[in-house]
Formats: C-alpha cells, sequence, structure tokens
C-alpha cells in the first residue's frame, strides 16, 4: 500500500533490485574469525538456532497493537482484547495473534530517546547508537557469522522482500552481507538453456584446475575468497527451489492470505526450514502522520492473519523452540493524536513482540503509565534488546569476534540482556 501520507524518509522505503547481479560475484568470503566459546558452540550445533525478525517499517504504532490504552486521552478508537495469557491484552485489531502470545512475549518499556527514521532503524538493527567514522554490523551478519554451518551453502542472512546484495556486515566482511529475494528463485541461478550438464561441468572442472595451478604460487585471502564464491554460488543452484514460494501447496498460500506479507511470511518459514540462520521480512508502510487508524486497520489485517499462520506453523512443526522470533520498528508513535489523525514519530514509550528460542513465553517486560506518554517499570533500549537477542539463541552477548586479531564486540558492552525475559 502506498502511503502518500508518510514522511516520505528513503529510510524506510523498501529497494528492489535485480537479485545478485552476477551469482558469482555476490557470493565473497570476508571478515575472517569466530566466536571462542566451546560451549556456544555446541549448543548451536544441537540446536540449530535460527532468527526471523519481522521488520515493522516506518514505525508501527504501540497503542494500536502490543500496548493499547483504551478509553484514555491518547487512546484512540480500539479496545483491547484478552489473549491466550490471562491479564494479557493487546490491540483488537490482532485477534489471531493473541491466540498466539502464549508463545509470546512483550517489552512495553522501550526508550530509544530517538525519532528519526534512520538513526532509529540503525539502533534497533545494531544495538548502538550510529558514531561517525564507526561501521556496525546488522543483527543479521552478527547472527548468520555465529549461526552458521559449514554445511549449508545457502547465504545466512536473507531479506524478504528485496533484491541485489546489501552492506550491512560492516568489519564482518562481505560474505555475511544480506540477500535480498521476492519469492522466486535467484536470477542467474539456473543453468543457461544452451549448456548441457556435462559441458557445464567440464567447464568447472577446467577452471578449478587452473585455480590450482595459479594458488600453487599465488595463493592470498583474495584468491580464497574467490574460490569460495564460485563453489558456493554452484551449491546454491543446486538448491534454488529452496527460494522457490509457489513450491507450496495452495492450501499453504490461503492460510497466510492473499497479500505480498502473506507469501512473504510463507517464503520465510520455507527459508528457516532450509537452515538459512537469519531472515528479515518487512512489512511497509507505517509512518502514520496522517489517518493513522485507517491504516492501522487494513494493515494489521494482513499481518494478522500471516504471522499469526506463521506462528502456528513454527510451532506445530517443532521449530519455535530453535527460532528467536521478533516484531520490531525503528520506534513507536505518539501517543497524542494529532491533528490529521495522525500519530507522529516516537521513541520514548514503545513496544516490541518476540517470542521463540531461549524467551520466556507469556511475559510482559516493564509497563507505561496510564495513557502512554512514559515508562515507568523496567526501561530498556536498543542496546539491551540486541544483548537479549544473543542470548535467546545461546550465544554469549559479552563475546566478541576476533577481526585481524582485533576484539570486536558481538553487542555493546555498556548494555546487558533483559535476564528476566530469558528462560
Amino acid at each position: 500500500m502506498k502511503c502518500d501520507y508518510a514522511c516520505q524518509s528513503a529510510d524506510h522505503r523498501i529497494a528492489r533490485r535485480d537479485f545478485l547481479g552476477t551469482l558469482a560475484g555476490g557470493f565473497v568470503v570476508g571478515g575472517l574469525g569466530a566466536l571462542a566459546t566451546p560451549t556456544a558452540a555446541a549448543h548451536l550445533k544441537r540446536e540449530q538456532m535460527r532468527v526471523l525478525v519481522v521488520y515493522m517499517a516506518g514505525g508501527l504504532s504501540q497503542l494500536e497493537s502490543w500496548d493499547p490504552k483504551p478509553k484514555t486521552d491518547t487512546g484512540g478508537p480500539f479496545r483491547a482484547i484478552p489473549t491466550a495469557v490471562p491479564g494479557m491484552h493487546i490491540s483488537e485489531l490482532l485477534p489471531q495473534t493473541a491466540q498466539h502470545m502464549d508463545k509470546l512475549s512483550l517489552v512495553r518499556s522501550i526508550n530509544t530517546r530517538n525519532g528519526d527514521h534512520a538513526k532509529g532503524r540503525h539502533q534497533m538493527e545494531r544495538g548502538r547508537n550510529q558514531m561517525p567514522g564507526q561501521e556496525f554490523p546488522h543483527l543479521g551478519a552478527v547472527m548468520a557469522k555465529s549461526l552458521e554451518r559449514a554445511d549449508n551453502p545457502l547465504p545466512g542472512y536473507i531479506r524478504v522482500p528485496g533484491g541485489g546484495r546489501g552492506r550491512d556486515a560492516a568489519y564482518l566482511g562481505p560474505r555475511y552481507n544480506s540477500i535480498g529475494v521476492n519469492g522466486q528463485p535467484p536470477a542467474n541461478s539456473a543453468r543457461a538453456g544452451s549448456l548441457t550438464e556435462q559441458a557445464d561441468q567440464s567447464r568447472n572442472d577446467f577452471r578449478r584446475r587452473l585455480n590450482d595451478r595459479f594458488m600453487q604460487q599465488r595463493r592470498t585471502a583474495e584468491t580464497d575468497v574467490y574460490l569460495q564464491s564460485y563453489e558456493q554460488a554452484l551449491q546454491l543452484m543446486e538448491r534454488r527451489d529452496v527460494f522457490d514460494v509457489d513450491k507450496e501447496p495452495a492450501k499453504e498460500h490461503e492460510k497466510y492470505g492473499p497479500s505480498d506479507f502473506g507469501r512473504h511470511c510463507l517464503m520465510s518459514r520455507r527459508l528457516l526450514e532450509h537452515g538459512i540462520p537469519f531472515v528479515q521480512v518487512s512489512h511497509s508502510n507505517y509512518d502514520t502522520h496522517n489517518e493513522n487508524f485507517n491504516f492501522h486497520l487494513e494493515q494489521l489485517g494482513e499481518f494478522d492473519q500471516a504471522f499469526s499462520a506463521l506462528i502456528g506453523d513454527l510451532h506445530d512443526r517443532g521449530m519455535l523452540e530453535s527460532t528467536l522470533v521478533v516484531v520490531m520498528s525503528e520506534f513507536g508513535r505518539t501517543p497524542r493524536i494529532n491533528a490529521r489523525f495522525g500519530r507522529d514519530h516516537w521513541g520514548n514509550a514503545w513496544s516490541v513482540c518476540l517470542g521463540g528460542a531461549g524467551v520466556q513465553p507469556g511475559a510482559i517486560i516493564g509497563k507505561t503509565n496510564e495513557n502512554g506518554t512514559a515508562v515507568v517499570d523496567r526501561e530498556v533500549n536498543h542496546g539491551d534488546l540486541f544483548h537479549t537477542y544473543l542470548s535467546a539463541v545461546g550465544l554469549d552477548s559479552s563475546d566478541s569476534f576476533d577481526i585481524g586479531g582485533r576484539p570486536q564486540p558481538l553487542a555493546d558492552p555498556a548494555h546487558a540482556p533483559i535476564h528476566e525475559l530469558l528462560s
């Protein structure tokens, strides 16, 4: 849905570029180094942990979702409804999600002190404030590196929808940059029709012989990167159907709904089932400066059906115990309703929903005051949440990556996990 009322910032619009450009050039290794905690490594190998982020681009209203304040001066027209957790209420716009809240939890006391799209997105996706001259990796890159498995040739960090290769891994290197997909097999991932399988095999064998000869005298980190990119691309071509959501039965499409978001959620489940460590699905655009209530009525209807179907599937298939699910935005929306029946940018008292993996189900962390204008209990911020996400999949959030002999903390050392949220 196009939102003419939004603030038109470029930061919450989703880019749709061509996937991979050239397939081999898309997969590049870099940023060598790994976690040093053997207990974490053993846990990850056993559980095959994964992460799904549903990003509500533009700034989802907490008052129309996770922290409704009906019958107050800021509450708006919608009711609060009971959920599967006694005493927990969410907006009536999420009736199907309400039935799954016994599998999920809420953090209602976020204060990022920020109302800017770009800065807010950086905070929530990287767990740190923006700093001049310093780039930090996206949560997806951190998870792709930390949760990767050597026997899985598929990319570690995928955006849905999207296209092309992102530049969001910072010092972890281009191997962990995101890749955007749109529900179809990647472009350039099928063998050309004019090329026989035998000819293709001969061509790759010849390439490998030349590379082996070259590396006997001139092997460098750069040549290793080049070789690995080709081999991973070939392995990906063999598993290209993983990305084809049309392989799912019609009843699955019906369950998730006819919207693009429903299709993207169905694809995310498919990717997680095939061992992708991190998938981020975006739903846009929640930047509701005008007509906030009409828009949330429509947009959350799409979200509610698809998201509840996804949570139900992850639970029924035994995947939720090893899959962290996070529904986040760059900030919330103002409790005060403006003259255009909209809500503006608000980072001082808002909410996220999360569950699965090591998150205690059915919990409510923190509290805002009666009309949602301030946090009154257990204030947390983006740094605390980032630590919590890492801890929920069994990682030591105080650990560091070894990047060229220098330790780089996984998360901002000034913060810590929300321990009461973790099981």
